[in-house]
């Protein structure tokens, strides 16, 4: 099959061919394009309007629109692939989408010509995982804290959990849910020897040999709030609902901590604000937020009990490079599955 491959500044043609070319049992043809510009901050600008539903805003160079005319598999990350352009695809099969959301993708375009699209919502889960897990520390232990003490010329020797830091082995986590994130946020914690309490809205999958069972509990969200040190979120709601507002911040314990590194929308952030203001939570971590780059003059910048971050927990050069090589094997599963 002939594969049309289009790199961005993130994952980059060389990335898609080094993963290609593992594949040439089949992939026989392959072509690479660039996307975009190489400055990052501005494809950053290019995913924000793409996730406003702005895919259209994007015009695609002829020569590639020639291309994908021809091509069988159509492989992406940012390219925006519209109507328009499906129309001009006469043989295309499959699109693999290297990224979790795919707003970038007309999906209802593609279903009317019976194009299977895949997307990758797992390329960056063990980064947001590892992330996650440091956050975790970082807010619990003061290190942020510590550093900027340090840096001002400050010894602190108080903070705002001065007389409750506890260590992670005897702190119960609740996890939100029980997805790609959430699972490695889970296998991570074990060995960390702490209790774990899943609150997740479907069956969760419970098959991963890297979890000691025995120390996970699958609760409903007021008993996981009411009970954990550390409540940390990992769900996505198709509608932009918000699941942490003032009523499930009040059932937490007044030592407890929340970090959100999954999705701004799903948390009213005044309602965090206010918790953490009046300490009715002991402390946060953030590293997405509605509005982004986030104005020093936030609310939340002046508090000394959260830790805040770039929304940064997935950028990693391994979630971009191995995505690839992830979205090709989901591809050859399928193909074979399609055999049968």
């Amino acid at each position: 099959m002939y594969c049309v491959a289009i790199g961005d500044v993130f994952i980059t043609k060389e990335m898609m061919q080094k993963s290609i070319e593992k594949y040439n049992d089949m992939i026989d043809e392959a072509n690479y394009f660039f996307f975009g510009t190489l400055n990052r901050k501005e494809m950053r600008d290019v995913v924000k309007t793409l996730e406003a539903g702005g895919r259209d805003c994007f015009e695609l160079p002829e020569e590639l629109l020639k291309e994908i005319e021809r091509a069988e598999i159509l492989m992406v990350h940012l390219c925006p692939i519209t109507e328009k352009v499906l129309q001009r695809a006469k043989r295309l099969k499959y699109i693999l989408c290297n990224r979790g959301g795919i707003e970038n993708i007309d999906v209802e375009a593609a279903a009317i010509k019976n194009i299977a699209v895949f997307n990758n919502p797992a390329h960056n889960a063990n980064a947001v995982a590892e992330f996650t897990i440091g956050l975790m520390l970082c807010e619990t232990r003061n290190i942020a804290r510590s550093y900027f003490g340090i840096k001002r010329g400050e010894w602190r020797e108080k903070y705002p959990n001065s007389n409750t830091i506890i260590e992670m082995k005897d702190l119960t986590i609740g996890i939100i849910g029980f997805g790609n994130v959430g699972k490695l946020v889970c296998e991570k914690l074990m060995g960390f020897q702490c209790q774990i309490l899943v609150s997740h809205l479907s069956i969760p999958d419970t098959s991963s040999p890297r979890i000691d069972w025995n120390r996970v509990h699958f609760v409903e969200l007021d008993e996981l709030l009411e009970k954990s040190d550390i409540v940390s979120l990992h769900a996505r709601t198709a509608k932009k609902n918000i699941i942490l507002g003032a009523q499930e911040f009040e059932r937490m314990k007044p030592t407890s901590y929340f970090i959100n590194t999954s999705r701004s929308y799903m948390v009213d952030y005044k309602a965090l604000y206010q918790a953490l203001l009046k300490q009715e939570i002991r402390g946060a971590a953030i590293d997405v937020f509605e509005v982004e780059p986030l104005k020093s003059s936030e609310p939340l910048v002046a508090l000394d009990n959260v830790t805040l971050t770039n929304h940064k927990g997935g950028d990693t050069l391994n979630a971009y490079a191995d995505s690839p090589e992830m979205m090709l094997s989901d591809l050859k599963k399928y193909i074979s599955e399609e055999k049968k």
